[in-house]
């Protein structure tokens, strides 16, 4: 019987690492998506990965991504995340800032639309095909430009999976758990069990409560030493990467677990309502679709705002309202006109119509199309351009330095930082 038990945990051990890294692709062929059109998800690059920097202000960062490789050994690849790009945190919308480093995230990505553009270096086509000692291959894919970020429990909840515990073994207020991702609404009879690790550090939630591990021990529901069959139990895990001792080159950490649907809707209504404020200071980004010209610097301009947000954000663009309408650069930064700030510089006008398109809608659009007439139409307020749109009832205000280009002289130069800090391939 101990045998079998020790088996048992040598495969997880084993199969954990495999099951992590795998991924399915739908896209066998690189995909660069087309200025001005949304790019189809199931044209897009998955991979995974630890997120190991952030340049918020730019919308880009660094993931130590996975592979059938030692981790450890695996450089940082940069990303940027696509204009519509959307990022996902705890079930969420979020903004990168807010996801703590160290996260495993998983990421849908593609070419970069405009290779001259790019935040991020641009590297061979075929790159996520090369091998790179014992990073192994697909430590660096050109898919660098992002569609969909999100953590484990918002890829859960999107894909209707949870983690569903078997085993767990405790010393010390730290240990190891055996556990499969599965379908919610039952198995796909192609399950493979994974050990990872926690530790007193691991934060679990239960309803309203905060726990540790030594409050499960003292009730009972874990051990305080040895091992305990924990039946299935439904959760939803915060994944992270530790380094390990005891020669171990891969193997994940929990950062959390959610115990039941009370804790996991706790978390989401915290992260929805930190970016409802975020977004009401930053305003709203979508691109121009058209706009007709009349005399005098008067014009209609049509926006498709982009998806990805809560959607009462969306709701308070309503017809007759007033609204500010500024230019913003492919990385969603503010041009604030020198020491004027964006409200300053913006077109303003009032709301002619907020309308739903029809069909299908892509990941990236909200679907939703804002018709604004404005007496000041501006260079930046053409057809294909990023813009940031924002409802005249929210507040005005002010920007730190690093989230805006000074004034139109500026070009995709002058971010910062540039993108010399990465490393090059």
């Amino acid at each position: 019987m101990k045998q079998l038990k020790f088996a048992r945990w040598a495969a997880a051990l084993c199969l954990g690492v495999a099951v992590l890294a795998s991924t399915t692709n739908a896209a066998d062929e690189p995909f660069r998506p087309e200025h001005g059109k949304f790019a189809p998800l199931e044209k897009s690059y998955s991979y995974r990965g630890e997120l190991v920097f952030v340049d918020h202000a730019n919308r880009r960062g660094s993931i130590r991504i996975q592979t059938e490789g030692k981790f450890r050994f695996i450089s940082p690849s940069p990303f940027a995340m696509l204009p519509y790009g959307i990022v996902r945190y705890h079930g969420a919308p979020a903004d990168l800032r807010d996801i703590p480093l160290g996260t495993m995230l998983h990421v849908r990505a593609f070419l970069p639309p405009d290779p001259k553009l790019s935040a991020v270096p641009v590297l061979p086509i075929d790159n996520r095909t090369k091998k790179a000692g014992y990073a192994g291959t697909g430590s660096a894919p050109a898919e660098n430009h992002v569609l969909l970020l999100e953590d484990d429990p918002s890829y859960c909840q999107r894909e209707g999976k949870v983690w569903k515990l078997k085993e767990v073994e405790v010393s010390n207020n730290q240990g190891m758990i055996i556990t499969s991702r599965e379908r919610k609404a039952g198995s796909d009879g192609n399950l493979h069990e994974v050990a990872m690790t926690f530790d007193a550090a691991t934060r679990i939630w239960r309803g309203r409560e905060y726990l540790g591990v030594e409050d499960l021990i003292a009730e009972g529901t874990w051990p305080a030493s040895g091992r305990k069959i924990l039946n299935d139990q439904a959760v939803l895990l915060g994944i992270t990467w530790k380094p390990t001792s005891g020669g171990v080159f891969t193997r994940f950490h929990i950062s959390d677990i959610w115990l039941d649907d009370a804790a996991m809707g706790r978390a989401t209504r915290n992260q929805t309502e930190t970016h409802k404020v975020f977004m009401r200071s930053r305003w709203m980004p979508g691109w121009v679709d058209g706009v007709t010209y009349r005399k005098f610097g008067k014009a209609k301009v049509r926006v498709t705002l982009f998806g990805g947000m809560e959607n009462s954000l969306y709701v308070d663009f309503k017809k007759g309202s007033g609204a500010l309408l500024a230019q913003s650069e492919n990385t969603l930064k503010h041009w604030a006109g020198g020491t004027a700030g964006t409200a300053q510089m913006a077109s303003k006008g009032p709301v002619l119509d907020a309308t739903k398109m029809e069909g299908e809608i892509p990941l990236g659009s909200s679907g939703i199309q804002i018709h604004f007439e404005t007496d000041l139409i501006t260079e930046g307020i053409r057809p294909g351009r990023v813009v940031r749109l924002r409802p005249a009832s929210w507040p005005d205000l002010h920007i730190p330095r690093e989230e805006y280009l000074k004034d139109s002289s500026d070009t995709h130069k002058d971010r910062f930082p540039t993108a010399d800090i990465f490393p090059k391939y």
